[in-house]
């Protein structure tokens, strides 16, 4: 008769995935506890792997093994571990799974080390579990140590955010690089929130949303709003660092940002609810092509923005807009869409220059960029005294946080530091601006040139988005409407303000103190090419023959 091997279980674990996926480890110690098992004669009935941390009590597979040995408990079974680390590298978790296995009946055994039931072999089994408790801690701070050394040196080492991946360049090592398309598609979404294009989160949620490329968090295709928020607020996209967790200050890194450190200064800006100029006309779920000012212009008499709908007709459908304010006198009193966007295009149409002085305007551009390196001169000797009255500031509220004892106190100075340091950084990377444009001036200006001289071109498109931005670029507020009368006096962005202003101009006498103070910042030849634009309108004729 056959005599009944002993069964045996065998159980190897590594720290982490990586280890287990790329590694051999857990191969090497199946092995080693493999031919340990043929050469005590015993049968491995199964065999367990974690990919956890020894100072982790709770483990997969750990977990499995000791569901099998409580169901098996009749039959007394071998645990083989590779080594006593692999067990547990913490002293109460390794004495927890002692007084487990001891409750299923299980025997302890290890190719490298003799358990035993004497003082000494207890003392040594012990003294072994300190030492790899004392490893597994010392691994820890000798890898915490060199990561806070090399994020303060400008480098990322946590999990590479949305959009970035890791990449060897050169003697950098492992350094943050564009992950594309991925990049220039978050690229254009934090962009657009800083400028205003969009307005809400949730604009920024359905942007993201539309981009096929682009990853979703469910496989509905949706991206959950607070990881835009996480995404608006990762200052690693300007290219800076900061883990305050880790007593890691802001700091310029070393890999290159998706955005400018200005840009993420606007986003932060516009979340913290500082006040920006510019008018908003927030892209809604509900909106549509057929009525592109819903949500822009407001009601005259109760000042809430009209919304509107279809009615069906006896042949088709017929847009209106109206006011659904209950307390409003004009509630539910339908506007014809083609009567408030005819008169909307006639207001528009007003904020179009002449052609005389949108080539004005054009020889002042011009001017203006020629002169570039000098002005980038004086603006880099304006932006240095900026940082050093900024450090001026950051000093004094060290001082003041040092004597602070307050909790609340202080940490609003840490705030307000914060706010200063990233000032600070903005203003050092624009005063380190290449001195030559990147750009030739046609291109830089080309699309809001062409804007700025007809921006009813801009309204006529069958782009819906197209005619969004033109509310938000053309406006500096939401316009009123009231019924039978008409839209009030629109209030106009800056651009079109100063077209404006000199349109005004150009229409009645120069005054004697002369136009100089307009145009200070052109040059000599800058003034002639004005000059001769000027020769054919009133303004100019007033001023032949005198100095500019």
């Amino acid at each position: 008769m056959t005599e009944k091997k002993q069964p045996a279980v065998i159980y190897c674990r590594v720290s982490d995935t990586k280890q287990k996926t790329e590694g051999h480890g857990l191969e090497s110690q199946e092995v080693r506890c493999v031919e340990y098992a043929k050469s005590k004669g015993y049968e491995v009935v199964a065999t367990y792997k974690d990919d956890a941390s020894g100072g982790d009590l709770k483990r997969p597979q750990s977990e499995e093994m000791l569901k099998f040995l409580r169901a098996n408990r009749r039959v007394p079974h071998v645990i083989i571990i590779e080594d006593i680390s692999r067990l547990a590298r913490d002293t109460r978790i390794w004495m927890w799974f002692r007084d487990e296995l001891a409750k299923t009946n299980s025997i302890l055994e290890c190719p490298s080390f003799q358990f035993g039931d004497t003082s000494e072999a207890w003392l040594m089994e012990m003294m072994s579990v300190n030492f790899a408790e004392y490893h597994r801690l010392k691994n820890a701070e000798q890898t915490r140590n060199r990561m806070w050394g090399r994020m303060m040196n400008g480098y990322w080492v946590f999990k590479a955010p949305i959009g970035l991946k890791y990449e060897k360049v050169g003697a950098h090592g492992k350094l943050l690089v564009r992950d594309e398309p991925v990049a220039s598609i978050l690229q254009e979404a934090l962009e657009r929130y800083a400028d205003g294009r969009l307005q809400t989160l949730s604009e920024v949620k359905r942007f993201l949303e539309a981009q096929p490329d682009f990853p979703k968090d469910t496989k509905q295709g949706e991206v959950r709003i607070q990881r835009v928020r996480e995404w608006l607020t990762q200052v690693l996209y300007a290219g800076y660092i900061e883990r305050p967790d880790w007593n890691i200050d802001l700091r310029e890194g070393q890999h290159d940002g998706i955005i400018s450190l200005h840009t993420y200064r606007r986003i932060q800006d516009r979340l913290s609810g500082r006040k920006t100029n510019m008018a908003k006309a927030a892209v809604r779920k509900d909106l549509r092509e057929e009525m592109p000012l819903r949500g822009f212009v407001l009601c005259g008499d109760c000042e809430r923005p009209l919304t509107g709908g279809k009615s069906k007709g006896r042949n088709k459908y017929y847009i209106y807009y109206e006011c659904h304010n209950k307390e409003c006198v004009s509630h539910r009193k339908s506007i014809r869409k083609a009567d408030i966007e005819k008169e909307f295009e006639m207001l528009l149409a007003t904020a179009k220059p002449t052609q005389k002085l949108f080539d004005l305007v054009h020889a002042m551009l011009t001017d203006i960029w020629e002169r570039h390196g000098e002005r980038l001169t004086e603006k880099r000797r304006a932006l240095r005294q900026q940082v050093r009255d900024v450090e001026a500031k950051i000093d004094t509220l060290v001082d003041r946080t040092l004597e602070a004892t307050s909790e609340t106190l202080i940490k609003r100075y840490e705030e307000r530091l914060r706010d200063l340091e990233l000032e600070k950084a903005a203003l050092l990377e624009e005063s380190n601006l290449p001195a030559e444009p990147r750009d030739t001036l046609k291109r830089t200006y080309r699309t809001a040139m062409e804007f700025l001289s007809n921006p009813l071109k801009l309204w006529s498109s069958p782009r819906f988005e197209d005619k969004r931005a033109v509310l938000r670029l053309t406006f500096a507020d939401q316009l009123k409407y009231k019924r039978n009368e008409g839209f009030r006096t629109a209030n106009f962005s800056l651009p079109f303000k100063l077209l404006g202003d000199f349109s005004t101009l150009e229409n009645r006498m120069v005054p004697r103190t002369g136009l100089k103070p307009l145009f200070r910042c052109l040059s000599r030849r800058g003034v002639q090419r004005a000059q001769n634009l000027c020769q054919g309108c009133p303004a100019g004729s007033a001023r032949r023959g005198r100095s500019w």
